[in-house]
């Protein structure tokens, strides 16, 4: 029988924007921050942690060599606490959540920390292959077997975002107003210090770098399309950023030694792959999937949050599900808050995890989509 896995503590640094407040902190620094942070939140003792799982997406220079661990002692952590780092794309840290849930449901590890960093104003989106094939150390979609699959077709996640757009007929108009939408809600949920409790402040900066109170539609609409020909912007997609999250997993036995209050239990959890052609429609078969292990339908959700790595994934999520846009990021998505890659996982779910306490919303969902063509699904349930 599988143990209970608690989430007992989340917190997060501010999101910054590319160049902005945090570009000049090292990964590992601010890994560290949030690793000292979310045990520091619920006085537990670094050295009860048995294992710490980063995601981080671009490991490559200073986020090489096994940030997890280089994190970890950087924190002050005592040496015997071990670490580990991976990547699922985008995905890495909320996958991150998956594996430490997995260790405590399995009752082989009572207090695991899932975390993220990426500081993407210093090692941009894709470094890992340019650096790579730029020292002459080849390309990772050119061997037999993928070419024997795909030939020399090209995937990225703009070309599959524009084809999401094209297949779910989702035109400029309507992303624009649901990006517009995103910087909305993001400043009214900081004007309203709905962050602050997630927040752990970094070098004085409190606040999320991204939202644009001086964004409109005539702006969005001046904007030139990504790709020659398409629908697509950069005030449709979501932002180069930098930042770091950590979530404390915790099992029943460890809630009832260390005092704990868990702040929502993780009910189930689910990963896919898809069309890597489309690359980033993953979330619909993983939210179907998940609802249906659960037993449950959208309407019992109360909370969505859906990853804006671009606004027509989101979208055609929210077209295929018949999903309720109201609930879906209803403090704002990466279009404005940013995306720190291999952190937003774990930003997402600790967003996710204190607006369902501070409401009292019961169940929470969060689904994101993944380079490569996959995706993880997570449903969290309050504790009665």
């Amino acid at each position: 029988m599988l143990e209970p896995a608690y989430v007992v503590s989340a917190v997060r640094t501010p999101v910054g924007r590319r160049g902005g407040g945090l570009a000049q902190a090292h990964p590992a620094d601010l890994g560290a921050h949030v690793l000292s942070a979310v045990v520091e939140r619920v006085g537990v003792d670094p050295g009860g942690v048995d294992d710490v799982i980063m995601g981080c997406v671009d490991q490559v220079g200073a986020q090489a060599s096994n940030i997890a661990r280089t994190a970890v002692l950087s924190a002050g952590f005592p040496e015997y606490v071990p670490a580990t780092t991976i990547d699922r794309q985008c995905g890495s840290s909320q996958q991150a959540a998956h594996f430490a849930a997995q260790a405590v449901a399995s009752g082989t590890q009572d207090l695991v920390i899932a975390a993220g960093v990426e500081v993407m104003s210093l090692v941009p989106l894709g470094t890992a292959t340019t650096a790579g094939r730029d020292a002459g150390l080849g390309e990772p979609r050119s061997g037999e077997g993928w070419r024997s699959r795909f030939g020399d077709e090209v995937f990225s996640q703009f070309t599959g975002a524009e084809l999401i757009a094209e297949h779910w007929s989702i035109n400029r108009d309507q992303m624009e107003r649901f990006a517009l939408e995103s910087h909305q809600r993001a400043i009214r949920a900081a004007d309203e210090g709905l962050f602050d409790a997630e927040i752990v402040p970094w070098e004085g900066i409190t606040r999320d770098e991204g939202p644009r109170p001086d964004s409109t539609l005539e702006k969005m609409q001046s904007l030139q399309p990504l790709i020659p020909g398409g629908r697509l912007t950069a005030a449709v997609s979501s932002q180069i950023s930098d930042g770091a999250a950590a979530l404390l997993i915790a099992s029943q036995r460890a809630v009832d030694e260390h005092g704990l209050t868990p702040l929502a239990r993780i009910s189930a959890i689910d990963v896919v792959g898809s069309d890597p052609r489309f690359m980033l429609s993953g979330p619909i078969p993983a939210t179907s999937r998940i609802l249906d292990k659960a037993g449950l339908t959208m309407s019992d959700v109360g909370h969505f949050e859906v990853n804006e790595a671009f606004a027509p994934v989101v979208l055609a999520w929210a077209k295929e599900l018949d999903a309720d846009l109201s609930a879906t990021n209803p403090l704002g998505g990466a279009i404005a808050l940013g995306h720190p890659l291999g952190a937003t996982g774990a930003r997402l779910m600790t967003t996710l995890v204190h607006s369902m306490n501070r409401t009292g919303t019961q169940r929470g969902l969060q689904v994101m989509c993944e380079g490569g063509g996959m995706a993880n699904a997570t449903l969290l349930e309050l504790v009665s």
